[in-house]
């Protein structure tokens, strides 16, 4: 396996993780729209350090 894809696996197992402890049905007021938005975010983020990785190594690939 790629060292690309466990960083992406490992980044979306955190978040899932992040996820569930976050989870604000618990609160008297939950803000979902935060709630979502943040997972949003990240999970943006996520795949954009995963399209970065995979342009540079064939950059890098390209060079030798």
């Amino acid at each position: 396996m790629k060292k690309i894809n466990i960083t992406t696996i490992a980044l979306l197992i955190y978040l899932l993780i992040m996820s569930i402890i976050a989870w604000p049905g618990k609160q008297v007021n939950p803000n979902y729209i935060q709630y979502f938005s943040v997972i949003g975010v990240t999970l943006l983020i996520i795949f954009l350090l995963r399209f970065l990785q995979i342009k540079r190594l064939k950059n890098r690939n390209k060079d030798h």
